[in-house]
């Protein structure tokens, strides 16, 4: 609990020193010939002319609290973490259905992988690029996570011109990028290929993004030697498989990747894969801010009830059991 008028509560130092000066003052002082008489008055219902004073302190406690403006919730703040803004560009080509990552295809992997990634942020703000001969932005910059997630959950080959258009990757993730808050900006640029289509070449992009201060991590995907690659559907539609080398331009993708002050990866498997996007996690951080919203609930109306029946509590007592002696 806070308040919104905290510097009120300094009158229940009043209520208190009240409560001190009562306590200690001179009892009045009257003289009987027969103490008798006083005996039903010292006996168990002597509290009762107590009961007054309580109940007014008891109100005059409860109205203060009540000003003072209780307010349950947490409090709107500003706090400094870290945080960067990423862009993932991933390659969706025929070819990342390779199935050299055994029980699963190069894209089930990437899936797998780059969702944990995004479950792992927590205020890093970040984007989804997928990418084959041509590029599309599936998620501009952001912290919905769910969405991010689900988007790269939904990623599928088939649904862009095949190819692999790397330089127009870079240069739609940059673009993305470029006017994204924060100081650390990161392109993750995830494939398995060549640059074989698009009309941006892929160092031009990456020289382009470096000037806007963006890094590259490239991550090339694939088992060293021949992997199962498809070639192709059969007469029933069904996707045919031939033993094909694996090509992957490691010289580009590391220029590219150097270039911007980035690294390059190569995942041979699953684990690899994992390893090298909690290493990347680890490499970029940087501090943002962050404000917190949270709502307010005013708690004034319980203390202002409270005080109210203990005054018409106080007034019944006063003018039914307690007795003035003047």
């Amino acid at each position: 609990m806070s308040f919104a008028r905290p510097l009120i509560l300094i009158l229940l130092g009043a209520v208190a020193a009240w409560w001190w000066w009562r306590l200690r003052r001179p009892r009045p002082a009257g003289r009987y010939s027969d103490l008798r008489q006083l005996v039903t008055v010292a006996g168990p219902r002597h509290w009762v002319g107590e009961l007054p004073a309580w109940l007014r302190t008891v109100a005059l406690t409860a109205w203060i609290i009540g000003a003072a403006g209780p307010e349950l919730g947490d409090a709107t703040s500003e706090t400094t973490r870290e945080g960067i803004a990423i862009v993932l560009a991933v390659d969706v080509s025929t070819s990342m259905l390779a199935e050299d990552f055994a029980p699963d295809s190069r894209l089930d992997v990437a899936k797998e992988r780059s969702a944990a990634f995004v479950r792992g942020r927590k205020y890093d703000r970040i984007g989804l690029v997928t990418f084959a001969g041509e590029a599309l932005t599936r998620v501009p910059i952001t912290v919905d996570y769910a969405v991010v997630e689900q988007a790269i959950r939904s990623m599928q080959t088939g649904e862009l011109e095949d190819g692999t258009a790397i330089g127009t990757a870079i240069a739609t993730a940059a673009n993305r990028l470029r006017k994204a808050p924060g100081a650390s900006r990161v392109v993750i640029l995830l494939t398995d290929g060549v640059n074989n289509r698009g009309r941006v070449d892929p160092r031009t992009a990456a020289a382009a993004a470096a000037e806007l201060g963006i890094k590259i991590y490239a991550i090339g995907v694939g088992t060293e030697g021949e992997a199962r690659l498809p070639i192709g559907r059969g007469p029933e539609g069904q996707m045919r498989y031939e033993m094909m080398p694996v090509q992957i331009d490691e010289e580009l993708l590391n220029d590219v990747a150097q270039s911007t002050g980035g690294r390059y990866f190569r995942a041979t498997d699953a684990q690899a894969l994992g390893r090298i996007y909690s290493q990347i996690d680890r490499l970029e951080r940087a501090p943002v801010q962050v404000t917190v919203y949270t709502e307010r609930d005013e708690w004034y109306r319980t203390p202002l009830l409270i005080g109210l029946a203990a005054l018409a509590l106080e007034l019944l007592v006063a003018a039914a059991f307690v007795v003035r002696v003047p």
